[in-house]
């Protein structure tokens, strides 16, 4: 549902090019939400707004609905509403009392179009089933219809980055923030050149009591590739949010690393000034950090982490590989972020990844073998997560591709996801992008102890939710507008029957309001018997509107009965409306 209404004010007309007979409109054939109408350049309505909405208002009480006008359009015509989705036939009556006016010199449905989507020609798609398998897959080529990532970057606070053809086109700058040169590898401290120069250990107790010795990872070019490797290249893999940039910053080298300056690259991608560094040309909309190591979060992780998706960055981390709980692991027990845990390709717990009540999502993250086969061995490359690597054992070689299992694979999926929704609708706060993927995934057609969290992330569905102004079927509604004034509390009320039994635990709440500053607002539900669940408390600062699908867990209320919304207003300066809202039982 549109959030403009310019009632009141004029606009310049445009003469129609052709002024065809009204009568010429085709019917719809699918539910229509708005109608596009075109007035004479002699017709009143062709210039005033006020005329072309007291007109939208009485056709549409003519033919039994609702119609308001929305906008003008580029053109000089009328955009009408019709308050939702609504049947060709109650559409074609509302169609028909614009036709019937000499002063209408069109009137037509505002169909959909649709971008011409088809399989990519990268080489190595079939073998990417986390993308598009319907069993465990994340469902992402149904999103890329609408977006794909374009005019977002993502951080990959990581291992860096080494040169490959398949990920280059999508690179932006990033930064080496590894301060020891030892463990940089690359002869100085903190550079500009976030170039990844190996991460081997030599010898085993290399980096401490239990260490093993091993082989150069490229462990962020492998994350890399799965967020935003180039698509439709005749070449490789395709990336989860192929039109996004990548920001490579390094903060893992030879014995991992150090808090401190993981710290600092938070702060640094999502736009945050550190001393000694030059600021981010091009600060993130999304961090991801597939690292970690045990013990809960600490002060100086959860400061950073605050600080960055206050300045509008998602934070996405993985869960970690300990079978374990997560609640024992850092940044995976952090505040603020979307904790990822993995599943394999039956749709399955990985057996390796951590679980927990502070699981937010599970994703594609893969088995390159069985729990049951020996440790260390490859016997099921084809179930693992394919992306852009490198084949060098210590220093960069030949780039390549490889399968990986692990956490460290799943987050880059919900990481790519978030870039979708954010480049989908630039309005999205971080909070608001956490609660639409899990409000929209799918259970797991597998097992998980523990603990997976909301299931499995779902990105077609995702994108579409937050895209979409059709109120979901098979629920209640109430479209009527509440005016909502500064300092004000005000309420929207749904009558709920036929419902048996109590609400279920994941009731969907589709919030519509229209608001300049959603900062100053609190959104609570407030069930038949009083009980208050809080679904917007003040957050997303000065963003404009509420247009968000929450999850309830309503399960002890019963369903039928009087529900309402209520929207407390706490500041001055700006005003608004509930524009719908809804319940799906």
């Amino acid at each position: 549902m549109s959030v403009t209404l310019l009632a009141g004010s004029a606009t310049a007309s445009v003469a129609v090019a052709t002024e065809t007979p009204a009568a010429a409109t085709v019917a719809p054939t699918a539910p229509v939400e708005n109608l596009i109408v075109g007035y004479k350049s002699s017709a009143t309505e062709a210039s005033s707004n006020t005329a072309a909405a007291d007109d939208a208002t009485a056709k549409g009480k003519k033919a039994g609905k609702k119609a308001k006008f929305d906008r003008r359009l580029g053109t000089g015509a009328a955009l009408v509403n019709l308050g939702g989705a609504t049947a060709p036939a109650d559409a074609a009556n509302v169609m028909a009392q614009f036709r019937a006016d000499p002063d209408v010199a069109y009137v037509e449905p505002d169909t959909r179009a649709y971008a011409m989507a088809v399989t990519p020609n990268d080489t190595e798609y079939a073998k990417q089933w986390d993308l598009f398998e319907s069993t465990a897959g994340m469902n992402v080529p149904g999103a890329w219809d609408t977006t794909t990532g374009s005019g977002v970057t993502v951080a990959v606070i990581d291992t860096g980055y080494v040169a490959h053809s398949d990920v280059a086109p999508n690179i932006v700058a990033g930064y080496d923030f590894i301060s020891t040169s030892s463990e940089a590898r690359d002869g100085n401290g903190r550079d500009s050149n976030p170039a990844d120069e190996g991460d081997w250990n030599a010898t085993d107790g290399e980096c401490g009591v239990g260490s093993k010795a091993s082989t150069s990872s490229w462990h962020g070019t492998h994350v890399a590739g799965t967020i935003a490797a180039a698509t439709n290249n005749s070449k490789g893999v395709a990336g989860i949010a192929y039109g996004a940039k990548i920001q490579p910053v390094r903060v893992l080298g030879k014995c991992g690393g150090a808090t401190s300056d993981i710290v600092d690259a938070i702060t640094w991608a999502s736009g945050g000034s550190v001393a000694g560094v030059p600021a981010n040309a091009t600060p993130a909309k999304v961090i991801n950090m597939s690292l970690g190591g045990s013990g809960t979060c600490g002060t100086s992780y959860q400061n950073a982490i605050n600080a960055a998706v206050a300045r509008g960055t998602t934070v996405v981390v993985a869960a970690g590989n300990s079978n374990a709980n997560a609640s024992g692991f850092s940044p995976a027990s952090c505040n603020n972020v979307i904790n990822v845990a993995s599943t394999n390709r039956a749709g399955e717990r990985s057996y390796y990844s951590n679980f927990g009540t502070i699981i937010d999502i599970a994703a594609p993250g893969g088995e390159t073998r069985r729990a049951t086969d020996t440790p260390g061995t490859v016997t099921t490359p084809e179930n693992a997560i394919l992306s852009t690597l490198n084949a060098g054992t210590t220093t960069p070689g030949a780039e390549s591709y490889k399968p990986y299992q692990g956490t460290s694979m799943a987050a880059p999926h919900v990481a790519g996801l978030a870039a979708l929704l954010k480049s989908a609708k630039s309005s999205l706060t971080p909070a608001q992008i956490e609660a639409a993927i899990k409000a929209n995934a799918r259970p797991l057609p597998g097992t998980c102890t523990g603990g997976c969290g909301a299931g499995i992330a779902d990105a077609a569905a995702t994108v579409a939710a937050v895209t979409s102004t059709t109120p979901p079927t098979g629920g209640f509604e109430n479209t009527t507008d509440v005016a909502i004034g500064d300092n004000t509390t005000v309420e929207s009320s749904i009558t709920v029957s036929g419902v048996t039994g109590n609400a279920p635990a994941t009731l969907k709440v589709g919030v519509n309001i229209v608001h300049s500053y959603i900062g100053d607002l609190k959104v609570d539900l407030v069930a038949p018997d009083g009980t208050v669940y809080t679904v917007h408390n003040r957050s997303g600062g000065s963003t404009d509107n509420i247009n968000q699908v929450y999850t309830v867990n309503a399960s002890s209320e019963v369903a039928n009965g009087t529900w309402k919304l209520r929207v407390n207003d706490n500041a001055g300066g700006d005003t608004g409306k509930i524009d719908s809202w809804n319940l799906t039982f």
